[in-house]
């Protein structure tokens, strides 16, 4: 093929985890050549990366868009511009919108409405009723089958023991849980009624009732070795179980607010903070930093869930559970790592790698020749904190705003095609249906 991009003296992370100072090619939507040097050929477009890292492009394997029906929160548009802001170059959405996904029919006509809006690669799954398992084994193309174990209602709301283990008992489809226990939590409601303050969600919604969720799905997944992986972990005690008894068939992951944040962010930015598993404490985010190091956590998501500030300013319990993040993640994730907290190398695989493994996405996760050029081109070098009015989300708002970060993308390619490029948005891009080898 036909060279047409050529990106120059970047610092480029190679699939060994090593980094090199070289140059990297592509040819349309592939990576062509990576090496120490390439010459540039008559009438190809230049990119001259020196001083910066080039890392492959954010996979962010849960994120609720809210399109359809809830655009007032969020689209698929603003969504994405605000991925491509943040060097994420592909997403798992929820199938929590209205109609919600639970059937072919839905699926498709979500892939459709990507097709048209999302500046960026998209993926569907489709959400567990008590009544489409039929659905649940064909519809495709889908990373999985969504589960809400608990904090949901309606017909996404699979709570009991008996109807859950039909849904692993049949197909061989991954299956992703929201794991907490909805018994207990309609129990610790009662308990606290009449608590008005947004931390009082922590007691409500406690470890225990993620815990308890946990052991049931672990232990449905080993019963008949249904492929399972746990969503946004959030508890020192879950992660003492995975470390204890986690299949080799069963993976898990952590939000940058998890991590990050913890209860005393009751106190600075109010029902901002609410989101569902809720923020624990401090204890719980260096137990899970240290899963997330060892291998017992394998990748990071962001959960981003927007809700618009005049909901949110409802009051507890009024107030709605979720907060924005694909714009921030990655630079969240790289100021760790230039604090010693991890490396470079780790976060990509976290935010990269390890999610195009886990769900079989091929040809994604890496900088290597035949892969696709989904790639982030990122100052670390820089600060900058995170202002409301910069972000792209149509939310408008973030968790950690205030916060000084470096690591901002300066480029995003996707499949070859520059969507962002400091500060300045290519709205004519458009990303493509994510593909799964396994299902």
């Amino acid at each position: 093929m036909t060279v047409t991009l050529l990106i120059q003296n970047a610092r480029i992370l190679l699939p060994s985890g090593e980094f090199i100072s070289g140059d990297v090619s592509i040819a349309g939507d592939r990576i062509a050549q990576v090496a120490d040097t390439i010459l540039p050929t008559a009438g190809v477009q230049t990119i001259d990366a020196a001083g910066q890292t080039l890392l492959p492009g954010v996979i962010d394997p849960q994120v609720h868009f809210r399109d359809p029906g809830l655009e007032h929160k969020e689209d698929l548009y603003t969504a994405s511009r605000a991925c491509a802001r943040g060097g994420v170059t592909s997403y798992l959405e929820m199938p929590n919108t209205q109609p919600l996904t639970t059937t072919q029919a839905t699926l498709d006509a979500k892939l459709k409405l990507a097709s048209e809006r999302s500046l960026v690669n998209y993926g569907f799954f489709i959400g567990a009723t008590p009544e489409n398992l039929p659905d649940l084994r064909t519809a495709q193309p889908t990373p999985g089958i969504k589960i809400f174990m608990g904090s949901a209602h309606g017909a996404l709301l699979v709570d009991t023991e008996t109807a859950i283990e039909p849904i692993f008992a049949e197909g061989d489809r991954l299956i992703a849980v929201h794991a907490e226990n909805q018994a207990r939590i309609l129990a610790r409601r009662q308990q606290f009624a009449g608590r008005s303050d947004p931390k009082v969600h922590s007691e409500i919604q406690d470890a225990q009732a993620a815990l308890e969720a946990t052991q049931l799905a672990l232990r449905l997944s080993k019963k008949y070795r249904r492929r399972l992986h746990i969503l946004h972990l959030s508890t020192a005690e879950e992660a003492g179980l995975l470390r204890q008894d986690k299949p080799d068939w069963v993976t898990a992951e952590v939000t940058p607010q998890h991590l990050l944040l913890n209860t005393a962010a009751y106190e600075a930015i109010g029902t901002l903070a609410q989101m569902n598993p809720p923020l624990r404490s401090p204890h719980d985010n260096q137990v899970l930093w240290q899963a997330l190091l060892d291998g017992v956590i394998d990748f990071i998501a962001t959960d981003h869930a927007p809700h618009t500030l005049a909901e949110k300013g409802k009051g507890y319990p009024a107030s709605p559970s979720g907060m924005p993040g694909v714009e921030t993640s990655l630079p969240l994730m790289l100021t760790q790592a230039m604090q010693g907290r991890c490396t470079v190398a780790q976060v990509a695989n976290w935010m990269s790698t390890a999610v195009a493994k886990a769900y079989q996405i091929p040809n994604k996760g890496a900088i290597a020749p035949g892969y696709d050029a989904d790639l982030v081109l990122i100052d670390l070098k820089t600060y900058r904190p995170v202002l409301r009015h910069e972000l792209q989300t149509k939310c408008g708002w973030s968790p950690f705003e205030g916060w000084n970060l470096t690591g901002w993308p300066s480029l995003t390619l996707v499949a070859g095609q520059v969507v962002f490029d400091h500060g300045h948005f290519n709205d004519t891009v458009r990303g493509r249906p994510l593909q799964f080898e396994a299902g």
